[in-house]
């Protein structure tokens, strides 16, 4: 029965009795949660762990798709129950091999996630969206321009790499080897839900990828860079820098007001100390404004503190915003400062900016 043509219904789930007019997402119910509802339906419990594998394992779209079960069982879950899968709205494809997509969720709002292959290193990315918008307004980014609506829950986080997954095995005959945490909105901003759909993609009773292939990336948000130390996160952490000093990060990001360098240091610190987990900054380097030596030296006494990697990025133009990037002989000549000082350094030319799926570049145009 499609849910458009759903009446009324009446559900009962831990002695609470409540009426609706809609389908309720599976995925969000815990397996004990499943076991409970599925024993309610008198059927026996093992029912449940095969509708979790068909969920988190198989990455099932449909009820009807988990064909062990019963057709009498899928019949009785379809009457209250549904997997709201995220659908594909539109595909562009870069020059340069990069494919932007973006997603409808349930609700009619709109994502972007980016597949990012580097053939040469055997490596395929894809960078998901963790929220619908973001709240931070960085002033250089697009995706901080648009209003944060909602936050993702972990199953369209984990539908954006299992879809993506698809296009580099279609694209590529090539799975995807690593997951960024670097699309639309603040991770640490969505923690509980960004932390379950890490759950789903890295456990034995998911898609079983190692956390160390996942990078979750933050604008800087101290409590929580400890929050991910007290709960003794396997993947690796980035921190988007931009700038080595209070008053260029102030006027460039507003988040750093209130979490100024001392504070983010000490926490970042706090996290290697706990987890021994890979720190990496983000450096977009604009022309003129934190692309100097006195702005490198800066970078080298931040890199002095715990061992860190720094991607310096080329940035991306967005529109409305008056900053450019930084000359390619400049930018060489600043990771060249950095490297005489041991830090370890890495350039990242632009990828996909051809069709806006670059860093900063991700706005639903």
């Amino acid at each position: 029965m499609k849910s458009e043509k759903l009446g009324k219904s009446i559900f009962r789930y831990k002695s609470y009795t409540f009426t609706t007019m809609e389908k309720l997402d599976i995925r969000k119910l815990s397996l004990e949660q499943i076991t409970e509802l599925i024993q309610s339906m008198g059927e026996l419990a093992f029912r449940a762990k095969q509708i979790y594998s068909w969920i988190w394992q198989k990455s099932a779209r449909s009820i009807d798709e988990m064909t062990n079960l019963s057709k009498a069982l899928r019949e009785k879950l379809n009457e209250g129950y549904e997997i709201r899968c995220i659908k594909i709205d539109t595909v562009q494809y870069s020059d340069d091999g990069t494919i932007k997509s973006r997603f409808q969720l349930h609700d009619g709002h709109m994502i972007e996630s980016v597949l990012i292959p580097v053939k040469r290193q055997d490596r395929y990315t894809v960078c998901v969206s963790s929220q619908v918008g973001c709240s931070l307004s960085c002033t250089f980014c697009a995706t901080g321009k648009m209003k944060r609506l909602r936050n993702l829950d972990p199953g369209e986080i984990y539908d954006q790499v299992v879809m993506v997954n698809e296009q580099a095995l279609e694209r590529f005959e090539h799975p995807l080897t690593n997951i960024v945490y670097m699309g639309m909105g603040e991770p640490l901003l969505a923690y509980k839900y960004v932390l379950e759909s890490i759950h789903h993609i890295t456990g034995e009773h998911g898609l079983h990828m190692s956390p160390r292939r996942i990078t979750v990336s933050t604008a800087g948000i101290a409590k929580m860079v400890r929050k991910l130390a007290d709960d003794d996160v396997k993947f690796n952490l980035a921190l988007s820098l931009h700038a080595a000093d209070d008053t260029k990060r102030n006027e460039i990001m507003p988040i750093n007001e209130q979490n100024t360098l001392d504070i983010l240091m000490d926490a970042i610190k706090y996290f290697h100390d706990k987890t021994g987990n890979r720190i990496s900054y983000e450096y977009i380097a604009f022309d003129g404004f934190n692309d100097t030596q006195q702005d490198a030296m800066n970078l080298v006494k931040l890199c002095k503190i715990f061992p860190v990697k720094v991607n310096i990025i080329e940035y991306n133009p967005v529109e409305g915003v008056t900053l450019t990037k930084s000359a390619e002989e400049q930018t060489d000549k600043f990771a060249a400062t950095l490297e005489r000082h041991g830090v370890t350094v890495t350039i990242r030319r632009s990828r996909g900016k051809d069709i806006d799926a670059a860093c900063g570049q991700l706005a639903n145009k």
